[in-house]
């Protein structure tokens, strides 16, 4: 039996604050996202495309949206947890995919790299690619930032 999920996430991004994008942080970079955790879109996206295949809910059920304990937290340690609770849920992770949507940062120099983290914190091939809006809307005009994910789960 297979299950696929979609989930996507978008955080403004704001000057000062560090980013950490598809679990990797981007210090040359001058404004991070906003969020309760890191903000980190594709790690979020991520973890809602699973929770969704699994039938689990979406990401603020699973962990809430203003949980102390999470406040600042690396998106990593929220993937590996969504993981777990997939495994949990007797469920096999085969492969996701995310896209990140934006102008900034430029994802190819870096992409193998976050590939390998994402990969390697999920257990299973995350594939992650990029793209813009040519300048159209809330990425488009340098705002933020958004991801949309997809994953295969197999029972």
């Amino acid at each position: 039996m297979y299950a696929t999920g979609i989930g996507f996430d978008t955080h403004r991004l704001q000057a000062g604050v560090p980013l950490r994008l598809a679990g990797l942080d981007w210090p040359a970079e001058p404004a991070g996202l906003l969020g309760h955790s890191d903000g980190d879109v594709a790690t979020h996206a991520l973890c809602d495309a699973l929770l969704s295949a699994a039938n689990l809910g979406d990401l603020g059920a699973v962990f809430g949206t203003d949980d102390p304990a999470l406040a600042g937290a690396n998106s990593l340690l929220l993937l590996t947890k969504v993981a777990l609770l997939i495994r949990d849920a007797g469920w096999e992770v085969s492969n996701a995919a995310v896209q990140i949507i934006g102008n900034t940062p430029k994802l190819a120099p870096r992409r193998t790299e976050a590939e390998a983290v994402l990969s390697a914190t999920l257990g299973a091939r995350v594939s992650v690619s990029a793209t813009t809006t040519d300048g159209l809307g809330f990425t488009g005009s340098g705002a933020g930032i958004a991801a949309i994910a997809t994953a295969l789960l197999e029972r």
